[in-house]
């Protein structure tokens, strides 16, 4: 049997800390939560390598170092509401339960919502809704305090930059061709304000690729 809780250590000694992310709960949360049960069951042992693990076209499990660097420039705190958009099999929205977030995880593949949903309660994580719904979309009708995408973006659409709370925070990683930029953005005034923060690539969501201009 892989002693995964070794590896478990070994992703946050190597991966995460060195990539100066010191905050305590960020830490915690990723050694509390099994990354193996929440990847692939053909690529269990690969949980913990330090790369992007794909679950389906163009989709994948966030990179630990991406994901624990994403959070800790958002500065997530207990009780905030966090959309976790494009969630796959959950990792990223029980880190954020384990931060002590109430999260909307949004994920448009009914088959990756499903399994979602069954590892998330196999984990026993409280505080996340699984909703099958389209990315681009967001959650219509709520306002969350953070959100993370999933994923990369050529842009974020206007939907989901509504749904940012005055003063609150959204971390995704940009692409540009095949250059990758992972930004946090502010929203003050009802506008957002990216800050880059650390490279980073990933496969572009669906729904956030930039649209071709046609000139006549």
């Amino acid at each position: 049997m892989s002693d995964f809780s070794t590896r478990r250590v070994m992703m946050v000694d190597t991966q995460v800390r060195p990539s100066d992310v010191t905050k305590f709960p960020i830490i915690a949360a990723m050694l509390a939560v099994h990354r193996e049960n929440f990847v692939p069951d053909a690529q269990r042992e690969a949980a913990y390598v330090g790369l992007n693990l794909p679950i389906a076209d163009r989709r994948v499990v966030l990179e630990a170092r991406s994901l624990a660097k994403l959070l800790d420039f958002m500065d997530i705190h207990p009780g905030e509401n966090v959309l976790d958009l494009g969630t796959g099999l959950g990792y990223g929205a029980a880190v954020l339960a384990e931060l002590g977030a109430e999260v909307i995880a949004v994920e448009e593949s009914a088959a990756l919502s499903a399994a979602a949903r069954v590892r998330l309660d196999a984990a026993g994580c409280q505080g996340v809704t699984v909703v099958t719904a389209s990315l681009s979309g967001g959650a219509p009708g709520h306002r969350f305090d953070a959100i993370l995408l999933e994923g990369a973006v050529e842009q974020v659409p206007d939907a989901v930059l509504d749904q940012v709370k005055e003063g609150g925070r959204i971390g995704a990683i940009f692409m540009t061709g095949a250059l990758g930029i992972a930004r946090v953005g502010h929203k003050q005034d009802g506008r957002v304000n990216w800050r880059n923060i650390f490279n980073a690539t990933a496969p572009v969501l669906p729904g956030f690729e930039v649209k071709p201009e046609f000139v006549l």
